[in-house]
């Protein structure tokens, strides 16, 4: 299994149900114990309203090769949800753009090789319309594709989308219009 990165960055940041900050643990072990931590998700839309959607690599601890929005991650300790999402977006799809927060929810779900997911998801939306230009240990693939196609794509094969993308889907596509 490969990680984002060795040492001191692979801790998050334990919360409670209030997103108010209780510890840190070592980022495997929280996914390994279903802790709750504090975690972001990003997705791009161009301005014809499609998203930008990645897949994740396949050697990622969990969840590998399949698709899901523009970039999650989680902010170190000591650092800004915000701040973590400019950086993680920078360092995974080598994209810079403005970002908004649309909401935040808490889920918890069982992954593969007994792992959990139980995070308070800090969900950031953006307006972007280059190329991206992703870091291959990090990202397989990436798509632009139109709302409709996407909703009919998930809902025919829901396997090939992370939990917690299929999770949230509606909502942040409701929310994008409303910009």
């Amino acid at each position: 299994m490969t990680q984002e990165k060795d040492n001191a960055e692979d801790y998050v940041i334990l919360v409670n149900e209030q997103d108010e900050e209780i510890g840190v643990r070592e980022k495997l072990q929280a996914h390994l114990d279903g802790a709750l931590h504090r975690a972001f998700s990003v997705f791009l839309f161009n301005d014809d309203g499609a998203l930008l959607l990645q897949q994740r690599h396949p050697d990622k601890y969990h969840s590998g090769g399949l698709w899901s929005n523009t970039c999650c991650s989680h902010p170190r300790p000591g650092e800004l949800v915000e701040a973590a999402a400019h950086r993680r977006l920078q360092e995974e799809m080598g994209v810079a753009c403005d970002l908004r927060p649309l909401f935040g929810f808490v889920y918890h779900s069982k992954l593969e090789r007994d792992l959990y997911e139980h995070e308070y998801d800090h969900v950031f939306i953006g307006r972007y319309n280059g190329v991206p230009a992703p870091n291959r240990a990090e990202v397989a693939s990436w798509r632009w594709i139109e709302a409709e196609a996407l909703r009919k794509d998930v809902a025919e094969r829901p396997d090939r989308y992370t939990y917690w993308f299929r999770l949230v889907l509606d909502r942040v596509l409701l929310g994008s219009r409303e910009t």
